[in-house]
């Protein structure tokens, strides 16, 4: 089974034009992305899709692999779908662009879930959230079933608690972690079906899958990463990176 990782990377974000060549401690968040992937082992190929020559010429500096891709996607996994149009592979793991600190051992579990188990068409991750954080609808929150198969993905605060003096052991409220994992046959059926009533409503694509059907297994981990959306994320992801002795 051929296990492809891509990067998605575009200039144009909205809070932070240009954040892919923004240095972190000295060197561009798409090389420390590059440089956290390249420490899994479940990848047998790693690149970087993009529609930016800039971006090309810095990935291609440090000696990464980049596929151009056109400039009108609607999502990053559009961008990852065209990147990998000629491509053999088998399983294709959507890497964020914006996630310095991605923590590669993650990544194996997902791949390895995917190659142990046929059920699953997609895996992704999710960390504990405090409930005081919850009603942030800029976080994502998902429902998982008792074997970890996500339910509903939902920027409201689910489960919904209705008497006040619910109380629950372990956690109740799950971070969803922008990390996908596809079999190839799955991400081609997405990337050709039209954004179903609830990702509209939602605004977020992972709904089309299981919309589809799609059988998506969530890896918990107690690592949520520090992802980079404004300029101001720059200095929290290099205090980040001196604790850790990696700056």
């Amino acid at each position: 089974m051929r296990v492809v990782g891509v990067i998605p990377s575009r200039w144009g974000s909205t809070r932070f034009p240009g954040k892919s060549l923004a240095l972190i401690a000295g060197k561009p968040l798409i090389q420390r992305v590059v440089e956290q992937c390249r420490q899994a082992r479940r990848l047998d190929d790693l690149l970087v899709a993009t529609d930016d020559d800039r971006i090309r010429k810095a990935v291609e500096g440090f000696g990464g692999r980049v596929a151009m891709t056109r400039s009108d996607h609607p999502s990053g996994t559009d961008r990852v779908a065209e990147a990998l149009r000629n491509d053999p592979a088998d399983v294709v793991v959507n890497i964020q662009g914006d996630e310095p600190l991605i923590d590669p051992d993650l990544i194996d579990r997902l791949v390895a879930g995917m190659l142990s188990a046929d059920g699953w068409d997609m895996a992704t991750a999710a960390s504990p959230l405090a409930r005081e954080e919850a009603a942030r609808v800029t976080i994502c929150k998902v429902v998982m079933d008792a074997e970890g198969r996500a339910l509903y993905f939902s920027r409201a605060p689910i489960p919904h608690i209705r008497d006040r003096d619910f109380h629950a052991e372990g956690t109740v409220y799950w971070r969803h972690i922008g990390l996908y994992v596809y079999r190839a046959v799955f991400l081609k059926k997405l990337v050709a079906a039209p954004p179903c009533l609830l990702e509209r409503a939602e605004c977020l694509e992972q709904l089309r899958a299981l919309h589809l059907g799609g059988r998506i297994k969530v890896e918990t981990t107690r690592h949520s990463g520090v992802g980079v959306d404004t300029p101001a994320d720059v200095a929290v992801v290099e205090n980040a990176l001196c604790n850790m002795g990696l700056a």
